[in-house]
């Protein structure tokens, strides 16, 4: 076969190959989807997760379905959507612990800023330091004076390693001079448990799992880890106001697709989720669960992971956190 008939070939195949996806595209969505959460049910990501597919599901008339695939710090699910065809039927629930794991795990298997599509972030969760309610520390202070007289005896729970959690320990014992013990879990729903159970110590979770705890007295919130107070808790003083300069972490959560997701599909998603976001009944359930929502754009979004993981890659070095 000539060189010219090869290249004529290959570029019918070409074109066949783009029709038959925008043709996709066009009749989306003609079934069901799945929207992967890459952490253990009753965590923040799974009830947002669920918070918004339950509108999105009416407003595209396809059931969107929320699967759990927890593990590794949030990267297998990440991974399984990296993998998947760039349809719009497969999406990721990504987290700020995407960012996080770049700099952790020396041989992810994708490349979070390159095998993915932003469609938007839904909301920003503060994280918050939290003790059981019988323990007698009741400020920040008082536990820092704990932690001191007893070296690596006080522990605290996470996500898992290489989490946000776990990477604002680190720097919460760096800035007090404390020697904290690191517990990671599979995800907030057994965290919380033992948290509840007296078998950690103390947590710097979400405020979503934690919240319906501190608000029935089991738990004690000491301080949040963001810059300013949480609409949901503004009693509780930030560890900033606790007298750790500059602390300001948080949690954000966001849809992404495939790398390759039609453009027009992943602006239907962001215009539908938006809209989903900025209503007044999503705005009224972030509330009860302390979120605070965003609806961004994908480029918005985009340059949020872009931040973030240079951001934390410095954080990462710092304390010297390595998975593999």
């Amino acid at each position: 076969m000539s060189k010219s008939r090869i290249l004529r070939t290959a570029g019918i195949a070409t074109a066949l190959a783009l029709a038959t996806t925008l043709a996709g595209a066009q009749n989306w969505p003609s079934r069901p989807i799945s929207l992967i959460v890459p952490f253990p049910p009753g965590g923040s990501s799974d009830v947002l997760a669920r918070s918004l597919t339950d509108k999105l599901s009416q407003t595209l008339g396809q059931p969107v379905l929320v699967e759990s695939r927890p593990g590794a710090g949030a990267t297998v699910g990440a991974d399984f959507v990296a993998k998947a065809k760039p349809d719009g039927y497969t999406l990721l629930m990504g987290a700020v612990h995407h960012t996080i794991a770049t700099s952790v795990y020396r041989k992810l298997p994708y490349d979070f800023e390159k095998s993915f599509e932003p469609v938007t972030t839904i909301a920003l969760v503060p994280n918050v330091l939290v003790v059981n309610a019988k323990s007698s520390a009741t400020d920040v202070k008082a536990l820092v004076a704990q932690a001191k007289a007893a070296p690596g005896r006080l522990s605290y729970g996470s996500n898992g390693n290489g989490t946000v959690q776990h990477l604002i320990g680190t720097q919460f014992a760096s800035q007090t001079g404390v020697e904290l013990l690191h517990v990671p879990y599979k995800g907030s729903a057994p965290l919380t448990t033992d948290l509840l159970g007296g078998q950690v110590d103390m947590s710097f979770d979400t405020i979503t799992p934690v919240i319906q705890h501190i608000r029935a007295g089991k738990l004690r919130p000491l301080a949040v880890t963001t810059a300013k107070r949480s609409s949901a808790l503004p009693d509780v003083p930030t560890l900033a106001e606790s007298g750790l300069k500059d602390f300001d972490q948080g949690t954000w959560f966001g849809v992404l697709a495939p790398k390759g997701t039609p453009r027009d599909i992943v602006v239907r998603l962001n215009a539908e989720m938006v809209k989903i976001i900025q209503s007044p009944d999503f705005r009224k359930r972030m509330e009860e669960i302390g979120a605070e929502p965003v609806g961004n754009t994908p480029e918005q979004m985009a340059a949020q992971i872009r931040g973030d993981t240079a951001k934390y890659a410095q954080l990462v070095k710092d304390a010297k956190v390595s998975v593999d």
